[in-house]
């Protein structure tokens, strides 16, 4: 069974950065795409930041021009990178990928408080 660790999480001042790593303990096959989402209390879970098995990249409005997600495909990890952050980006980030014609999978997720 495949699982996600993630890792780099932590508390930063206001304006600070971070680097969230989400790191495959096997190979996965059919992926469609890797995500990250967060859930800050009291509130739904929401999605992030989003690539594609190609690449592409998308970013929720409230993240734009701060985060930024990439994957190591040989290693089966994907990143979020996270500048300039605010008390706002307070939650627990969650990585999750979607295969083809199989289960979604989840991490087990990681706290962000952003607070000075």
């Amino acid at each position: 069974q495949v699982q996600l660790v993630e890792s780099g999480g932590g508390l930063v001042q206001p304006g600070g950065s971070l680097r969230l790593s989400c790191a495959a303990s096997g190979s996965i096959f059919s992926i469609s795409a890797m995500n990250w989402y967060r859930q800050a209390p009291g509130k739904r879970r929401e999605l992030v930041a989003t690539i594609s098995s190609i690449g592409n990249t998308n970013y929720a409005d409230s993240v734009k021009g701060r985060f930024t997600i990439s994957r190591d495909n040989v290693r089966n990890t994907v990143y979020l990178q996270m500048n300039n952050l605010k008390p706002e980006d307070t939650a627990v980030y969650y990585c999750n990928v979607v295969r083809v014609g199989l289960k979604d999978l989840w991490g087990q997720g990681t706290q962000v408080t952003v607070s000075s």
